[in-house]
């Protein structure tokens, strides 16, 4: 798997610090490099006093995220999956943490991963085109951490939470507004552009301590208690059906599940 330094664009403009995921020909699929480029953005964001918003965007209008590149899956076994959701953790945390406050700018898919990234953002502004799922149960046949499901419960609420996964569905721009997901619903791109800047400004004109202040209150009590899960990822990523399943959708085939 290549990652070039084009694949993930930051972009200092004022008080804004714009992150790119530029990948528009995989519907912005993230390598592991992308994730590690995120999380250096994060820390260049709250290294600069300066920096009063982190803004996150899909390139090529079509995605924001489609997830985590399926090839880095490749021979993945138990070990690996725990490492995986761990770094996962690591870096949706290390978004989560920062000071300054962040927007998701959604325009597309914003699937599996990329619901997580968008999940950990502060606010969510959303075309109508857009779509938000993590279809898992019908792909990959991976899981969670606990960390990502507590994420979703906290904006969707278990009943949602469950059908959206259980089914593999995806939820339109609409349903995902009416939850309290999308945080603000534009006609288009061009509608997107307007509220980003309007919110933006809004954003860099208030007080960081005080935004930083709220952040620090909604994150300690959505953590707050969080129970291990390497058992569960363990036995998911260590088993024949995600071997399987990696394999088939390589060759573009639909997954079988044996449950094993």
């Amino acid at each position: 798997m290549t990652t070039t330094e084009s694949d993930l664009l930051v972009e200092r403009d004022g008080p804004v610090l714009r992150v790119t995921f530029n990948r528009p020909k995989a519907y912005n699929a993230m390598t592991f490099a992308m994730y590690e480029g995120l999380y250096d953005a994060c820390e260049k964001a709250d290294a600069d006093r300066d920096i009063r918003v982190l803004v996150l965007r899909g390139a090529g209008g079509k995605a924001f995220v489609s997830g985590t590149d399926i090839g880095q899956f490749s021979g993945f076994d138990g070990a690996a999956g725990v490492e995986y959701e761990e770094r996962m953790t690591r870096i949706l945390r290390r978004l989560e943490d920062t000071e300054v406050a962040t927007v998701a700018a959604v325009d597309g898919y914003c699937i599996g991963g990329g619901l997580g990234l968008a999940a950990t953002c502060d606010l969510r502004i959303a075309t109508s085109a857009s779509r938000f799922g993590i279809p898992i149960a019908r792909t990959l046949g991976n899981c969670l951490s606990m960390d990502t499901t507590a994420l979703l419960l906290a904006h969707l609420g278990r009943a949602r939470t469950l059908d959206m996964l259980l089914r593999a569905r995806l939820l339109d721009a609409a349903e995902a507004h009416a939850a309290g997901f999308v945080t603000q619903l534009v006609d288009d791109a061009v509608a997107l552009d307007a509220a980003l800047d309007e919110t933006v400004t809004t954003l860099a004109s208030h007080a960081p301590l005080s935004m930083w202040a709220t952040k620090q209150s909604v994150t300690r009590l959505r953590r707050a208690g969080l129970p291990a899960d390497d058992d569960i990822v363990t036995r998911v990523y260590g088993s024949a059906d995600f071997a399987s399943a990696v394999a088939a959708f390589a060759r573009k085939e639909r997954a079988t599940w044996t449950g094993e």
